[in-house]
């Protein structure tokens, strides 16, 4: 069965929490015992990911260590990833709490439907409107990858 894959409509309640589906509780439970870490996304959206994934996705960014100093771009991503970086763990009911900086930074709000959404090494949870501008952009860019891969294959005569 294939991990972190789908798409759910979910609730964030009065109380800040998320209640995940179960077949993603299943997978983070499998894969790492309900401990993940919660990360902002430049992107806007929340995600979660199993320790093990957040840490190897910070070990690669973490190799240019040395330019820090004289980086502009590095200082703004260590800052950006300390901020909005948080360990939790997935309580027996499914639930993850999602705090205010974080509601605050992915416009999401209480009371209010999410898009919790699968990505094969987390979820992310997106706010309906910013999730289908995401899914807009994404199909946009697809059709112009699309429309050049065709023009190239009609002038090099590829067909």
């Amino acid at each position: 069965m294939l991990a972190f894959c789908g798409q759910e409509r979910c609730l964030l309640d009065s109380n800040s929490r998320l209640r995940l589906t179960p077949h993603f509780v299943e997978d983070f439970t499998r894969r790492c015992n309900g401990e993940i870490v919660m990360l902002g996304l430049p992107e806007g959206a929340i995600a979660l990911y199993p320790e093990e994934v957040y840490t190897e996705i910070r070990r690669r960014e973490l190799g240019a260590l040395e330019i820090v100093g004289s980086s502009f771009a590095a200082r703004r991503s260590l800052r950006r990833f300390g901020a909005l970086t948080q360990p939790d763990t997935i309580t027996r009911q499914g639930r993850v709490t999602i705090p205010a900086g974080f509601r605050e930074f992915a416009g999401i709000g209480i009371n209010k439907e999410v898009y919790v959404v699968g990505t094969e090494i987390g979820v992310e949870i997106w706010a309906p409107e910013r999730f289908d501008a995401e899914m807009k952009a994404i199909q946009e860019h697809l059709m112009k990858k699309r429309e050049q891969e065709m023009l190239a294959d009609l002038e090099n005569k590829n067909f």
